[in-house]
């Protein structure tokens, strides 16, 4: 057993305190919060029943994914008008630019927080 798939195998809980895995081999009835939501279910308030972990190689650490019994999981709740039309004025936000007052077509760059006819009309006056 390689020492990366040893460290991350505990069956018990003894080391990390509730039961890990390697990822990719959670055990059966055991599902993440991604993949009960792809069923069409949630977490419905059970606390964590075991975790996947494995290393990431980028930041040096450990990648973790929590796992729910999926026998024990709720359906998801419906979708109100109210929440539908809170998500479409958030989305109309994240479209508008701040600067044009536009309605941009796409979500604008946090990065830049401008559209990109905005950007090139800064960039043409910059030069």
């Amino acid at each position: 057993m390689s020492p990366a798939f040893g460290k991350c195998f505990d069956p018990t809980g003894a080391v990390h305190g509730v039961p890990t895995y390697p990822w990719r081999c959670a055990p059966d009835g055991l599902a993440t919060r991604r993949q009960l939501r792809a069923r069409g279910l949630r977490p419905g308030g059970q606390p964590v029943v075991a975790q996947l972990m494995c290393a990431n190689r980028r930041a040096g650490g450990e990648r973790v994914a929590y796992l729910y019994r999926v026998d024990r999981a709720l359906p998801v709740r419906r979708m109100t008008s109210r929440k539908w039309g809170a998500l479409a004025l958030a989305m109309l936000a994240r479209r508008t630019c701040p600067r044009c007052r536009l309605d941009v077509g796409y979500c604008i760059p946090r990065s830049r927080g401008i559209c990109g006819l905005c950007i090139a009309t800064e960039e043409q006056s910059a030069a």
